[in-house]
């Protein structure tokens, strides 16, 4: 009985139905992917080296692709550009009038463009993503949280950029 159950779910498991998003349809020539550091005329500098980083780990974690630090010997480059990094105090301690809440907003660009061709693959010119973080009002127990705000935004666009890129095939 057990194994009549088995050989049920293998069979019914190869019907044809797949995951999308897992770049099947990307073109055959394409094994690795470059991710060179993001261009950033922006003050905010540490974008541009959590950026790749993060898209790097995406794209291990839901493709077969070799990801390489730069376009030599890539079949793919994908270049990245952050546009804009804007931090506005969003809530205000009553008593102090001191910001106690930061909300960052991030304007970038990303093109994925096949080497042999120059055969642009994806292109999302106009990202737009924020993250909030909080500051501390008490000085003793004061917490720079603006690093992993910027690690939970790089989460979030490497999520999205990859995403954008699996589904456009």
């Amino acid at each position: 009985m057990f194994l009549s159950g088995a050989a049920g779910a293998l069979v019914s498991g190869s019907c044809g139905y797949h995951v999308a998003g897992k770049a099947d349809l990307m073109p055959k020539e394409i094994r690795t992917i470059g991710i060179p550091p993001f261009s950033n005329p922006t003050t905010r500098y540490k974008l541009t080296e959590k950026l790749p980083m993060a898209i790097t780990r995406e794209f291990l974690a839901r493709t077969r692709y070799q990801i390489l630090p730069d376009e030599n010997g890539a079949d793919a480059v994908l270049n990245g550009s952050v546009q804009m990094v804007l931090a506005v105090p969003v809530i205000f301690d009553p008593t102090t009038g001191r910001a106690a809440g930061i909300l960052v907003q991030t304007l970038l660009g990303v093109t994925l463009t096949q080497v042999a061709g120059s055969k642009v693959l994806y292109t999302n010119p106009a990202m737009d993503f924020r993250q909030r973080y909080e500051i501390s009002t008490d000085p003793l127990a004061y917490f720079d949280e603006s690093t992993p705000a910027f690690d939970r935004l790089s989460r979030d666009v490497a999520t999205a950029v990859v995403s954008g890129i699996l589904e456009n095939f």
